[in-house]
Formats: C-alpha cells, structure tokens, sequence
C-alpha cells in the first residue's frame, strides 16, 4: 500500500481479505501501516462451524466458489479459528467483539447474525517499525 509505516490509528478493513489472491501479504500490510497502540476492523465472512479456511486457487467456476466460499467473487471461506491465527501471524493483537453479547435488544433490532463476530486486531505499542518499508 502507498502509505508510510504507521500512519494510521484506526484501520478498518471490511470484507476486502477474501478477495484478496494473497491475504497474508495484505495482513501484513495492514498491520505495517496502523499505528503502534492502533486498532484495525478487520471483517470477513467466516464459517463458525469450527472448520478451517476453505480455500483453493484453482478454482475458477462462478457457480462453484459461489457454493465454496458463498460468492462468486470469493476466493475463500475463512475458518474463524483459521482466521484468527492469521491475524495473529501478521503481528496483530487479536480480540473478539460479539454484538450479541453486548447489545442483544441492537443487534437483535438491527437483524444481525446471533453468531457474527467482529475481529479487532491491535498493533502492540511497544511494535517496531517494519524494516526496509516506509
């Protein structure tokens, strides 16, 4: 990404990393560029089922990543735990926000999925700079 190393306090990255060809890079990126105590919004769709991140490059039919990974422009389906790990992988800090557990009578208004989460990746304070970036 143009952007220097940590010029950012808040990322937010919604539903982007699944269409990404490399989501590790992309990971990294986004945690090269928030700020050392920043915070990133870091969502996808994610199966909660436990499994782990369905993905396969090969596959290229329309119809079959729309039944694989639940869109047709998806290149995978995260696992949530899979998912977690590569936030973690990428430097991040990671927590979970459950709007469910929160804000029930909201979410519940707002018709959100019971079992969504939203990941929060942070960028720990004490974070070098990444070298041979800026």
């Amino acid at each position: 990404m143009p952007f220097e190393s940590n010029a950012f306090d808040v990322v937010i990255c919604s539903h982007v990393l699944e269409h990404v060809p490399d989501d590790s890079k992309a990971m990294h990126e986004l945690h090269r560029v928030l700020k050392p105590g920043g915070t990133a919004l870091l969502l996808v769709p994610l199966a909660m089922d436990g499994g782990g991140t369905d993905e396969d490059s090969t596959v290229t039919d329309s119809a079959e990543r729309n039944r694989r990974f639940g869109q047709w422009d998806h290149l995978r389906l995260y696992g949530k735990d899979d998912y977690l790990s590569r936030l973690t992988e990428a430097g991040f800090e990671v927590s979970t926000f459950s709007p469910f557990e929160a804000m029930p009578a909201e979410a519940e208004r707002l018709q959100l999925n019971p079992s969504e989460i939203l990941p929060i990746g942070r960028k720990s304070s004490a974070s070098p700079s990444p070298s041979g970036r800026s």
